[in-house]
């Protein structure tokens, strides 16, 4: 069971100045415990896998990504290997960021050092000085930031949940839609039908997704690419490889790079 820590940083919570940034260094396996904040949060680590769950869904964050996490939105950060935890607070309406939702956004290495260096800017920072400056450029760069699919929905019906529950456990169970309609007697099409209505996408998209994040944390604990492959339920690395390409762009071997 991860350890909680719980962690306060009141001055942070308070309604000015809009942006203020902290740092916090995490143990592997801790956790921040549930929780939510009045502002904005962009969270984001230096090094470290944050693995962060909401109440209907479940976020995998590697080093080269943040994740927006809306005002009020309670959740839980699990850490996989030391974290180095760097996270902005942002009242969203002052400063007119408009993000509609939780979400991954990739980090660019100029958005890394700024959210680096905010971590140094201090609270009552003013607004037209050097360090209101760098906080305006560090709006700027999340404005213009690509967002990421690095999200699991996680459905409510329960007869979803054993399957969505029993993929996340076994990510090579290669169990077609229509076997686990016969597990669960009943018809195929409720199958389909209650994926897409409970997590808007449909079986075999969200095995995929749940195969890929299980993927990158395995990768980023120093994994062998080969053994993620299998684990994910594929017959050999290169076609796990194309698959992995295909959503990010990047093979696995330079995701993290």
């Amino acid at each position: 069971m991860a350890r909680e820590l719980p962690r306060r940083a009141p001055d942070f919570d308070l309604p000015h100045p809009p942006m203020v940034a902290m740092d916090s260094d995490w143990p592997n396996g801790a956790s921040t415990g549930w929780h939510s904040h009045p502002r904005g949060q962009l969270l984001y680590a230096i090094e470290g896998v944050m693995l962060v769950h909401l109440a209907a869904d479940a976020w995998v964050v590697p080093p080269n990504r943040a994740l927006w996490i809306a005002a009020g939105d309670r959740h839980e950060v699990r850490m996989s290997g030391d974290v180095k935890m760097r996270t902005v607070y942002i009242d969203a309406a002052l400063v007119g960021l408009v993000v509609e939702k939780t979400c991954v956004i990739n980090v660019s290495p100029l958005l890394r050092e700024l959210i680096v260096a905010a971590c140094g800017v201090p609270a009552g920072y003013c607004e037209d000085s050097r360090d209101g400056r760098l906080m305006r450029l560090l709006l700027d760069e999340i404005r213009t930031s690509d967002v990421l699919a690095l999200h699991l929905p996680m459905p409510a019906d329960p007869r979803i949940q054993t399957i969505c529950s029993a993929l996340i456990d076994q990510p090579s169970d290669s169990a077609t839609a229509v076997q686990w309609a016969s597990r669960l007697r009943v018809a195929p099409k409720t199958i389909h039908r209650l994926f897409l209505k409970e997590t808007g996408m449909s079986f075999a998209q969200w095995r995929q997704q749940a195969r890929l994040l299980f993927a990158l944390r395995q990768i980023a604990a120093g994994a062998r690419i080969i053994d993620v492959a299998f684990e994910c339920g594929y017959a050999s690395q290169s076609a796990f490889t194309v698959m992995f390409k295909r959503q990010f762009g990047v093979p696995p071997s330079g995701f993290y790079r």
